[in-house]
């Protein structure tokens, strides 16, 4: 039954992106608040409609940033962008440069002002996004990236990249860590979801100027302490590593 439902909500998800983008599109040309809203009004659909469809609740703590920051968040699953997206006045992600071209969501990505960028050019790519909002041609607004450069599922381990740092040291803003447990309940493939309590966390902000070594060290012990503490929380246990054969 659960997954009957979950087919159900995935396919209303799908239907509004299409339906929201089809209604927005022609004044979201001209008008980038429109393209924001639009992308607003999904966030606000997925959850109204996970908890009653899929009973899945969400909520997003901490101190939301209002101003111009750099936020470094767990990527874990499509959910956590609608909450963080939903969550900030004026998001604008760093994405891979094939997103680009996804249907309708694609088109709206690059409308608010979606940094892509290509697969071994990431450095490059930031450094002309710096330029750009230094020569006033964005509008500001809360520049997030995932460190870790692609989504990870809970209890697995990746790298965290340092494309993280040179925003930080570019742009010379504070960096918001952010935690999430939202994998636990949507996984990064499948359609199965989960009931539960999905949960996105905004950290205290990591103030300017720290080194590279000392940056990367303490946005990473933050988002996974946050993501840990969350995931335990909804019940997940990651998998115990192997101990030591005996001696025979």
């Amino acid at each position: 039954m659960q997954l009957l439902r979950s087919l159900l909500f995935n396919l209303s998800v799908y239907v509004v992106i299409a339906a929201v983008g089809l209604w927005y599109a022609p004044q979201a040309v001209f008008r980038r608040d429109k393209a924001v809203a639009a992308c607003k009004a999904v966030c606000r659909y997925v959850r109204w409609s996970a908890p009653w469809m899929v009973g899945l609740r969400t909520e997003v703590r901490g101190p939301v940033p209002q101003g111009e920051v750099l936020v470094a968040a767990k990527h874990q699953s499509f959910l956590d962008i609608f909450l963080i997206y939903g969550s900030l006045p004026n998001a604008k992600f760093i994405m891979k440069d094939e997103l680009r071209y996804a249907p309708v969501v694609g088109w709206f990505a690059m409308r608010v002002g979606c940094v892509p960028v290509k697969r071994g050019r990431r450095a490059e790519a930031m450094r002309r996004m710096v330029a750009e909002v230094a020569a006033g041609r964005e509008v500001p607004g809360q520049l997030v990236i995932y460190p870790q450069g692609t989504r990870v599922a809970p209890g697995a381990s990746r790298p965290y990249k340092a494309g993280t740092y040179v925003l930080y040291k570019e742009t010379g803003q504070p960096c918001v860590p952010v935690g999430c447990n939202v994998g636990v309940f949507w996984p990064r493939r499948g359609v199965l979801r989960r009931p539960g309590t999905a949960v996105v966390e905004f950290g205290e902000p990591i103030p300017p100027g720290l080194g590279q070594e000392a940056f990367m060290e303490r946005l990473e012990r933050e988002v996974e302490a946050s993501s840990d503490r969350l995931m335990a929380e909804a019940g997940f246990r990651a998998p115990s590593a192997p101990g030591p054969l005996a001696e025979g």
